[in-house]
């Protein structure tokens, strides 16, 4: 069982670090929003590596707290399109204000932990969070059943289960 409230302040720790690096500034005539990252790229190589440093820590810290493999893979990869593009000298400058990679892992990661913690959770507080008493309850497939003895139409509870009833039904 993942520790939430640590993996929560984690990933608010990495929010606020991914924030800095893409979406820090407001440019003023456009209202784009950069960060250190697209201002660091604008350094000839050595800029572009320094930008890395903050990307393998947020890919580093989503291992640590149990990220899947596809889900670093996938980190792995927006961190290299990053890198591989920011290394064209004005275009990749250009490309980096807009695909915000490190923004992106972090999102990626706070999803596969959410996805994570709420398998741990009991299926029916899952089936609650989506909404599931709208749709066919399992007693009322239970009372539906073509493998019950008795011979009764099918009785459901709401005209959403209408349908059910006659292929349910025994008789």
């Amino acid at each position: 069982m993942p520790d939430t409230a640590y993996h929560e302040d984690r990933l608010q720790s990495l929010e606020r670090l991914a924030h800095r690096m893409d979406r820090a500034f407001r440019i003023p005539l456009i209202g784009t929003r950069i960060g250190w990252d697209s201002i660091l790229g604008l350094v000839p190589g050595a800029g572009d590596a320094m930008a890395l440093l903050p990307a393998g820590y947020i890919l580093f810290s989503g291992h640590r707290m149990g990220a899947s493999s596809g889900t670093l893979a996938r980190m792995a990869a927006n961190i290299g399109v990053d890198a591989l593009v920011g290394t064209i000298p004005l275009a990749g400058d250009l490309f980096d204000i807009g695909w915000k990679a490190n923004t992106r892992n972090v999102a990626l990661l706070r999803r596969h932990l959410e996805q994570s913690a709420a398998q741990d959770e009991p299926m029916a507080k899952r089936l609650a969070r989506r909404g599931f008493s709208n749709l066919i309850a399992p007693k009322d497939l239970a009372a539906c059943s073509r493998f019950t003895t008795q011979h009764r139409p099918c009785r459901t509870r709401s005209r959403q289960n209408a349908g059910l009833r006659t292929a349910f039904s025994n008789s």
